[in-house]
């Protein structure tokens, strides 16, 4: 079992199936959200993630049909979730244990922050 929260501790999650593979993105949307380079995701199978507790989510669409879903009370972003899909993207910042999955790509690197140079020899692809 993956254990996640957020930084107040309001919002907790389980994860019982394994995580797809890292992937670095860089698009804007990320970017602002994170207040960072880069949001690092994973992809889960909604039938693997469990919210526990009385933790509520807020969320905002932040593009037609992606939903940002995060802590009201610290704001610290969770999971996207697409429509139509059957995982979320969790967002691995608010991870508490390891989720023991290797590091994959860089996506939407043709909006990567001018100040910032990807050092490592993974795959970068311009969008996704």
């Amino acid at each position: 079992m993956i254990r996640g929260s957020c930084l107040c501790g309001k919002v907790k999650y389980q994860i019982s199936g394994r995580p797809g593979a890292i992937v670095h993105c860089h698009c804007q949307t990320c970017r602002k959200a994170h207040g960072a380079a880069f949001s690092s995701v994973s992809a889960v199978q909604d039938k693997d993630f469990h919210l526990l507790g009385q933790g509520v989510l807020k969320s905002f669409e932040s593009s037609p049909g992606k939903h940002r879903f995060f802590c009201p009370e610290c704001g610290t972003q969770i999971y996207a979730k697409r429509d139509n899909t059957e995982h979320v993207i969790l967002r691995l910042g608010s991870l508490d244990d390891d989720p023991q999955v290797a590091e994959e790509k860089h996506i939407w690197v043709s909006q990567q922050a001018p100040w910032y140079a990807i050092h490592n020899n993974l795959p970068e692809h311009d969008e996704f």
